[in-house]
């Protein structure tokens, strides 16, 4: 727990300081960040991270690799940099020539990544052969973006992001409809373990309801902490979630 206080701090404190310059000179082009895209097609569990939502400036791609000596880790790509949370603290990699893919380096540690596939050397073990978990990449992605809480379900694909302030995404029906809220009531029973949001905007409205039930992923099987309920124009959306932070 305390290796994942100190590498969100970190990534935070590196982030506040970015964020103070840029706002400055590019304020403008904040409006069309958006998180980058490998090309994967839309099934249920990709469209999370395909259609991820554009905050103000944190432009790049998340990472969870296994790799073969047992270690995890998360990688973080942005621009010319990569932050890498390992076991043992978080680095902060410059972006080095490569003859294919996109290397990393400061001399002692290095991350070569080649699309799904990396190579980690100069930590634990030398030349670790790791593989992108793509699921567990997406909501990595959104912890390290600000998401606060995460849900999804299935037929049709879905997900959900409640972020700072109470800033709501839906992503529906395999990723063809976004919709993005600020809600207008909250609710909250502590006594039931409940959550109710009620959103609108033009002529959609939302309902959210979390409730601290567990819940089985009807696809994956997955085990949650969070039950989720959306109404969606009426509509019923059933499916699970956790909280991210």
């Amino acid at each position: 727990m305390r290796h994942e206080r100190q590498k969100r701090m970190a990534y935070g404190a590196d982030w506040r300081r970015r964020l103070a310059a840029i706002v400055l000179v590019q304020a403008a082009l904040f409006a069309s960040g958006c998180s980058e895209d490998d090309g994967g097609p839309a099934r249920h569990n990709d469209i999370e991270q395909d259609s991820a939502p554009a905050l103000p400036g944190r432009q790049g791609k998340t990472f969870v690799y296994g790799c073969s000596e047992e270690m995890r880790f998360t990688a973080r790509i942005e621009g010319e940099k990569a932050w890498l949370f390992l076991p043992s603290g978080t680095v902060s990699l410059p972006q080095v020539e490569a003859a294919s893919g996109a290397k990393y380096s400061d001399g002692s540690i290095v991350f070569w990544s080649k699309g799904e596939s990396a190579m980690l050397d100069g930590v634990a073990a030398s030349r670790l052969n790791c593989e992108n978990d793509r699921y567990q990449a997406i909501w990595e992605d959104a912890k390290l973006r600000g998401a606060d809480f995460r849900g999804t379900g299935n037929e049709p694909g879905w997900f959900l992001e409640i972020g700072p302030g109470n800033a709501i995404l839906l992503v529906s029906d395999y990723g063809s409809a976004r919709h993005e809220f600020a809600p207008r009531d909250v609710s909250v029973e502590p006594g039931a373990s409940k959550t109710t949001y009620s959103a609108a905007r033009g002529e959609t409205t939302l309902k959210i309801v979390l409730e601290g039930k567990p819940c089985t992923d009807s696809m994956r099987g997955d085990a949650f902490e969070t039950t989720v309920r959306l109404t969606l124009n009426g509509r019923q959306l059933n499916g699970c979630g956790k909280p991210l932070h």
